[in-house]
């Protein structure tokens, strides 16, 4: 490759690209390829190009085994919360008086998956179940909301109405709101409860966390609550 016009030398720029669009270069001058030196990433001192290569591929390894444990360490975390989920289905199952279902649903989401803090609220229900307290306290603002969520809300805690369903609004710095529905496949039903869930921890529920196994817990406790909405 020559330039002979000294007004433009040559650049490396102009070197990548010739070496980029001459993939036969090295193979006609194989001796460069022992003689190249490049600058270690660990230190000042100068190795082989082929060290730097395996290198750069040992880099590559790393990257890998990194992303493949975080992969694994996900998928036993997600069988975990799995079996947490079967179970808490099992124990709803177990629940023989309607009445009771509220307050067992509550108790074993705080059992099985380690939530400091739980309220539900149901509406909308049999005359017979009119006077509890799951029954109780809601306004319309709140029935308006849970029913204006297509998926289950997490985040901080900004001054919702329904984190006063709490026994503790101090230590609900990070919530999640779980609406139920008569047809939980349907997101833009009417709500007829919501499940409130809550951490001290600001980072137990983010915006933007997944909430697949949220999303499953509304469809059993809209199942199992059902119970309560037939006359």
């Amino acid at each position: 490759m020559t330039n002979n016009n000294p007004i433009n030398p040559i650049t490396e720029d102009d070197i990548a690209n010739y070496l980029a669009n001459t993939p036969d270069f090295f193979t006609r001058h194989a001796q460069l390829l022992s003689t190249v030196q490049l600058t270690s990433p660990h230190g000042n001192r100068a190795v082989s190009l082929q060290e730097r290569q395996a290198e750069m591929l040992r880099e590559k390894i790393r990257a890998l085994e990194h992303r493949l444990m975080d992969m694994v360490r996900n998928g036993n975390e997600n069988l975990i919360i799995a079996d947490r989920l079967h179970r808490w289905a099992c124990r709803l199952f177990q629940v023989q008086s309607a009445r009771a279902l509220p307050r067992a649903i509550v108790d074993e989401i705080r059992a099985h998956f380690i939530v400091p803090q739980v309220a539900i609220k149901v509406w909308d229900v049999s005359s017979l179940y009119g006077d509890e307290n799951f029954a109780q306290g809601v306004s319309d603002d709140a029935c308006t909301f849970a029913s204006s969520l297509t998926q289950p809300y997490c985040g901080i805690n900004s001054g919702f109405e329904a984190v006063n369903w709490l026994d503790d609004t101090a230590m609900a710095m990070s919530v999640a709101f779980i609406p139920l529905r008569d047809a939980p496949d349907n997101a833009t039903g009417p709500a007829f409860g919501m499940l409130v869930l809550a951490s001290p921890d600001p980072q137990r529920f983010q915006g933007g966390m997944g909430t697949d196994f949220l999303e499953r817990i509304a469809e059993v406790s809209s199942a199992a609550l059902s119970r309560l909405r037939v006359e």
